[in-house]
């Protein structure tokens, strides 16, 4: 079995990476090493180093699948997810403006009882 790096090349690509821990470090130790840039990161996971980048929205907030609000919504209704998995085919942006309205109202039940009592304020 041949060897595709070197111990002087595993400890260069370690100490810049450590230096610089980056996507752009990655592409130039893969440019500079005439290696692929997933073989640059498979050698740095293998090291222990390489740190995954985390994914976030163009907002900068975790991303959150629909499936996840509605389950968010049943749970703060207190019904079945699945009494509601019709509304996965909703706009995730209206999902997420309802979740993070009913987020901001609290319980105003009697001690000991919890839910929410929405109040319509319409005409």
């Amino acid at each position: 079995m041949s060897v595709n790096y070197t111990e002087e090349q595993v400890n260069y690509m370690v100490k810049a990476y450590e230096t610089q821990p980056t996507r752009e470090t990655v592409d130039a130790l893969a440019d500079e090493l005439n290696k692929s840039v997933k073989s640059i990161i498979g050698k740095l996971s293998r090291e222990g180093v390489y740190k995954k980048t985390v994914y976030k929205t163009k907002t900068g907030e975790d991303p959150i699948t629909k499936k996840e609000l509605v389950e968010e919504l049943a749970g703060i209704l207190d019904i079945s997810a699945n009494s509601i998995v019709g509304l996965e085919k909703s706009p995730k942006s209206d999902l997420k403006n309802l979740v993070d309205t009913l987020r901001q109202y609290e319980s105003n039940g009697q001690e000991g009882d919890d839910g929410y009592q929405l109040i319509w304020r319409g005409e």
